[in-house]
């Protein structure tokens, strides 16, 4: 039976060490944390692994995950070279969205394996996490083995590992960045004009939501450009204009504007000429 060792015991790390002990597959062996009552709260949550505050104290391990805030990752990594207890050809991974395996070079230097292991998952509730994680994609990046490896750690922690091109970190999670909090962003937008007309709040919902939902759905299935609808695809200039006279005093214009030519971009050779010019010098 492989062992995992987690250093920082927040949401992430308690749920990810949780799984793991369900698993059957894994022994946790230690989990490191800083401040002691939130650290005994946690390793009640987990159920498993030795309760350890300092990096020299942590036992030999199979893998290593240091679950810890994105800013802190490399230096976390440089203090547990520095305690030299990650044996060479364990791994040692973390789970940073945007990070890749580089964050942890010292350790690579001392021969042990890096990798980085994302699951594009919220860890708000870590009960919650437990019970639904199954199913969740986990992008994987670094060292080839620590990669093989650490597609059956998530495979035994009930995910869907898959492997990022080189370099690709950062754009993977500015794509999950769009997709999320930009979607949020303009759900916010399109109530704030629904308000301005005057739609009484309790119709917000049902009237934003359904179209939404069917759009999106549509994006997913159909892909972007067949789902796309709407003014600026029918060339309708006049439409358009009356969208930017509404905006102007909102705040909302310059992020309508920078949609907008998105929109003309995706809309390719459907959107003829002139309209095309038209609508690009309204949009800039």
């Amino acid at each position: 039976m492989q062992t995992l060792t987690v250093v920082g015991l927040g949401r992430l790390g308690r749920s990810v060490a949780r799984l793991a002990a369900l698993s059957g597959a894994y022994r946790l062996l230690d989990v490191m944390g800083r401040r002691l009552p939130p650290l005994e709260e946690a390793r009640a949550f987990v159920g498993a692994g030795r309760l350890v505050s300092e990096m020299r104290q942590l036992a030999r391990a199979d893998l290593y995950l240091l679950a810890v805030p994105d800013a802190a990752i490399a230096s976390c990594a440089r203090a547990l070279a520095a305690a030299g207890v990650a044996p060479e050809g364990s791994v040692v991974f973390h789970a940073s969205g945007v990070g890749d395996a580089s964050l942890l070079q010292p350790l690579a230097e001392q021969g042990v394996l890096t990798a980085s292991l994302h699951p594009a998952f919220s860890f708000a509730d870590p009960g919650r996490a437990v019970e639904g994680f199954a199913g969740t994609l986990c992008a994987l990046e670094g060292d080839e083995e620590a990669c093989r490896r650490l597609e059956a750690f998530a495979r035994a922690l009930g995910g869907r590992p898959f492997r990022l091109g080189p370099g690709g970190k950062a754009a993977y999670h500015a794509g999950l960045s769009v997709a999320s909090n930009f979607l949020v962003a303009l759900t916010e937008m399109a109530r704030q004009l629904t308000a301005r007309a005057g739609v009484p709040p309790e119709l917000t919902q049902p009237l934003l939501g359904g179209l939404m939902r069917q759009t999106l759905d549509n994006a997913l299935e159909m892909g972007p450009y067949d789902a796309l609808t709407g003014p600026i695809l029918r060339g309708d200039i006049g439409t358009v204009e009356r969208h930017l006279e509404v905006l102007a005093d909102t705040g909302l214009l310059p992020a309508y504007r920078a949609l907008g030519r998105q929109v003309v971009a995706l809309a390719g050779d459907r959107l003829q000429e002139p309209a095309r010019q038209q609508l690009l010098a309204l949009l800039y």
